[in-house]
């Protein structure tokens, strides 16, 4: 089965496995996936990920997930540009998420990154996601 947004489908995973408490979520693998699942783990949001060979050709994503003191860390993790609509931002025009508390990921030309990241290497980008 074809899937028309892997990103969205890796978001949902994350937030209703957070949602459930578990410790970890199974997710299938992909470049994009795995370029969000880095910007995320490099800014605090999960533990860290694994790829494991789910059956020969299928390779998939093992998700440790956070929490502090018994809450998630992500609080609130939505997708912004979608197959239907695209959402493009020059770096000048980049909003802040919750003033700066939460970031955004974009993908840019130089690759995937936060959306501080993007403003120190002064590029812009697809707005991916939000996360708070």
């Amino acid at each position: 089965m074809s899937m028309t947004d892997p990103v969205s489908d890796l978001l949902s995973r994350i937030r209703n496995g957070q949602q459930a408490h578990k410790e970890s979520v199974v997710s299938p693998a992909s470049k994009i996936r795995a370029n969000v699942l880095e910007v995320l783990q490099r800014e605090g949001y999960i533990r860290g990920y694994s790829r494991s060979d789910a059956r020969p050709g299928m390779n998939e994503f093992k998700i440790e997930l956070k929490y502090v003191d018994g809450e998630p860390v992500i609080r609130e993790i939505t997708r912004v540009s979608k197959p239907g609509r695209r959402v493009y931002s020059r770096i000048a025009d980049l909003p802040r998420v919750y003033n700066g508390l939460g970031i955004s990921i974009l993908s840019t030309p130089r690759g995937v990154m936060s959306d501080n990241e993007a403003r120190a290497a002064h590029v812009g980008g697809e707005i991916l996601c939000r996360v708070f």
